[in-house]
Order: C-alpha cells, then structure tokens, then sequence
C-alpha cells in the first residue's frame, strides 16, 4: 500500500501582537499585550523549577 504523506501546517503567532518579557540576557518569552508582565516571569521560572525536580 502507498500511504499520502500529511502536510503539517504551523501558522506563527503574530509578533506584533504580542510583547516581549525579558526574563535575562538570552531568554526572551513573549505575551500577549496589556498582560502581567511579572506574572508570565513567575511562570516561567515556576515551570523551569518543576523541569528541574
């Protein structure tokens, strides 16, 4: 049997709709805009903490 390969499309989120967070000099993560800005740092040091454990 010949099997038709699937495309796989991944659509980019818009980064002009979104704002970058710094969290150190080579770590950008970005969020939607208007968000908690510390907020989205304490996530993402709390997923990195669990990662480590």
């Amino acid at each position: 049997m010949i099997y038709d390969k699937k495309i796989v499309t991944f659509k980019s989120p818009d980064l002009e709709k979104l704002q970058p967070v710094f969290i150190d000099l080579r770590t950008i993560i970005y969020v939607a805009i208007g968000a908690d800005i510390e907020e989205a740092r304490k996530r993402y040091f709390a997923r990195l903490e669990e990662k480590k454990s």
